[in-house]
């Protein structure tokens, strides 16, 4: 979208009223969601892919060593 267009856009939400303002909210906030929505399942099996990549894996001992100095500082973890 060109600045020019978006200011268009803007200029007309100003010209709107409140109740006709929340509407495009609520419209714009809905296709936001479907568009970025994930079933979990999806996310679940993702996460079980994650768990057993070897690279990530990997990454996880490397975070875990580098972090390892902190794990003596006497707080306990929550």
């Amino acid at each position: 979208m060109s600045v020019s267009t978006f200011t268009q856009l803007e200029n007309n939400i100003h010209q709107l009223s409140l109740r006709e303002q929340l509407r495009l909210l609520e419209v714009l906030v809905r296709a936001i969601r479907q568009h970025t929505f994930v079933e979990p399942d999806i996310q679940e099996d993702e996460l079980d892919r994650m768990a057993v990549d070897p690279n990530i894996q990997r990454e996880i001992r490397d975070i875990e060593a580098e972090f390892a100095v902190t794990e003596a500082d006497g707080l306990g973890t929550i």
